[in-house]
């Protein structure tokens, strides 16, 4: 996911279906200048931490 994209979805109030490796996931924050993100999984919300921008996927409403 490119860093214009992650910020977007943190701005938004629409809930995006972003998933890290399969997992549906939450972004918190976007840092752009390590373009890494805070994320927590949708079952785990306190489990945080900071992943690539590149392990995030964004899956398309049908």
């Amino acid at each position: 996911m490119d860093k214009e994209r992650a910020q977007e979805i943190v701005s938004s109030s629409v809930m995006a279906n972003v998933t890290l490796n399969g997992t549906p996931i939450y972004i918190e924050s976007v840092n752009t200048n390590t373009e890494t993100a805070n994320i927590h999984f949708f079952k785990n919300p306190k489990n945080s931490r900071e992943v690539p921008l590149t392990s995030l996927q964004e899956h398309n409403k049908k």
